[in-house]
């Protein structure tokens, strides 16, 4: 192997630098980014309406775990009272929501045009065009 003319940390830069190049003259569409954001703001209230759900969707009762060998940690649960039917409802209209805007994303009409070596890079692309651009 020869030498190395670039640190990694330039190899990284150059190899970011050209996938963006290459696949920035390609334009999301407005209807396809604002399925993405959709997806993304979708995903976020579901994983904070989770949060506040009981451990279990069924009635279970508590446990308690022994004592492991060389720690004083034990692992529990409370009784799970299990989802009440507003909540086994509200799930299931969050994760209905997630597949439809998940198959809009992906079944968009944008992807038959994009080369065949370039789909995760425009992935990519959309999957972060909400994030703000990094100082440098």
């Amino acid at each position: 192997m020869g030498p190395s003319w670039f640190s990694a940390r330039d190899l990284a830069f150059i190899i970011r630098t050209v996938v963006l190049f290459r696949c920035g003259h390609v334009r999301l569409p407005q209807d396809l980014r604002d399925a993405q954001l959709a997806l993304h703001q979708t995903r976020a209230a579901y994983e904070e309406y989770a949060r506040a759900l009981p451990w279990s969707a069924e009635p279970l009762p508590g446990w308690e775990a022994e004592k492991q060998l060389h720690s004083g940690f034990r692992s529990a649960k409370p009784d799970s009272p299990g989802y009440t039917e507003e909540q086994h409802a509200e799930v299931a209209r969050f994760r209905a929501e997630l597949l439809e805007l998940s198959i809009t994303v992906s079944t968009h009409p944008f992807w038959e045009q994009v080369e065949r070596g370039q789909v995760v890079d425009a992935r990519m692309r959309l999957k972060h065009q909400h994030e703000a651009p990094e100082a440098a």
